[in-house]
């Protein structure tokens, strides 16, 4: 079989997504997860009487968590196969990547497995979040002055 023919074939049997559908839906759980933060700052800010600031802080730690807590459990990745962007862009996203990669080789042990593993797919993102900050603090000291 030629390789344009398998191609072909592929194209024909592979299952079809709206671009549409799922970025809607990305867009409209992407919304309920931001609900939910600043409900979480409201709560804290009002019943815990601590500032928005701090309630804030607070917020990304309980999104944190739970996100972590239901990717041990086992049904976050559903979420995310539903929800696809929505849950993986906010910080939700970047505990599921951390839990996920830490469950998947707790076999190997503590250190070569969890620890070693942990930051697989954070650890880049860390490198060029750090990175990039610094690149833009560097531009914003050139233009803005010390």
């Amino acid at each position: 079989m030629e390789k344009r023919q398998y191609n072909d074939l592929v194209s024909q049997h592979k299952p079809q997504e709206s671009r549409i559908q799922n970025a809607m839906i990305a867009f409209l759980v992407g919304g309920v997860v931001g609900i939910l933060g600043q409900l979480l700052v409201e709560f804290y800010s009002y019943y815990l009487d601590i500032s928005s600031k701090d309630a804030s802080v607070f917020m990304i730690v309980t999104l944190i968590f739970f996100a972590s807590l239901f990717t041990a459990l086992g049904f976050f990745d559903k979420w995310v196969n539903f929800a696809k962007c929505g849950l993986i862009i906010p910080i939700t996203g970047f505990a599921h990547s951390m839990t996920s990669a830490g469950i998947e080789y707790k076999k190997e042990g503590p250190i070569f497995g969890v620890g070693s593993n942990i930051f697989k797919l954070a650890g880049s993102v860390i490198l060029y979040g750090v990175v990039s900050a610094w690149f833009f603090g560097l531009i914003r000291l050139i233009i803005v002055g010390g």
